[in-house]
């Protein structure tokens, strides 16, 4: 039958898993980094995964589809329940329970380490725009949970910078929107940007590449990835 169903532009989708996880009915997936439609008798078309889509990598289309199958729905959400019940995993490949062996450290436990915050507060979306400490900073953009996973953070990437976290798959803003307008109103003479490998990490990345688009300003960036078990795979 041809029918409204969504359409998933593989090449802009940058793998956040945000629409997989807003389609309650469990037709979209995250296979090897990227958001697919596996199950088009799943997709209901009413497009509750548009919204969440923050790269605008899904739109509507009409096509031969197989009907919506509301029973097979309603058994796949139940099967999710059962499960949930075990364990919560999530629809994020970021998210996939790992164990790590830390090696014992060698450093004094008596001598507390100092830390390296500039200014208060840090979170992208709590900090005020024209705050002073903004003028000829340099930035440091890092998502939540790089402070948990790089254990050198303040040594390494917070000092010497103004530092802004956030976490695009949790907080439910648009970073883009309040970057472009920090970068815009002040003089930011660089940008590190500090990520985890993870694909939803990605919308940090995005979001800075948007802002700085949308300020017209040129600032040099530089993009650090930190792997789940506190490596740096780039820089």
């Amino acid at each position: 039958m041809i029918r409204k169903i969504i359409r998933i532009d593989e090449e802009k989708c940058t793998g956040c898993g945000l629409c997989a996880s807003a389609c309650h009915e469990g037709a979209i997936e995250m296979i090897d980094g990227k958001a697919k439609l596996t199950k088009e008798n799943y997709c209901d078309g009413l497009g509750d995964c548009l919204p969440a889509c923050p790269v605008q990598a899904i739109s509507f289309e009409e096509r031969e589809a197989p009907a919506y199958d509301e029973k097979a729905v309603n058994e796949h959400k139940k099967a999710l329940s059962k499960r949930e019940n075990m364990k919560k995993t999530g629809s994020c490949p970021g998210i996939k329970p790992r164990i790590f062996t830390c090696e014992a450290s060698s450093e004094s436990i008596s001598k507390p380490l100092a830390s390296r915050l500039m200014q208060w507060p840090c979170q992208i979306k709590l900090v005020p725009v024209h705050a002073p400490y903004f003028d000829g900073a340099d930035l440091l953009i890092a998502a939540d949970c790089t402070a948990y996973a790089y254990a050198n953070i303040h040594r390494d990437f917070m000092q010497g910078r103004v530092t802004l976290i956030g976490c695009p798959k949790l907080d439910a803003c648009d970073y883009a929107e309040k970057l472009s307008q920090i970068f815009t109103y002040n003089t930011i003479q660089s940008i590190q940007i500090l990520r985890m490998e993870v694909p939803c990490c990605g919308g940090l990345e995005y979001a800075v590449k948007r802002a700085l688009a949308a300020s017209g300003k040129k600032i040099p960036v530089n993009i650090v990835t930190v792997s789940t078990n506190g490596k740096i795979l780039n820089s």
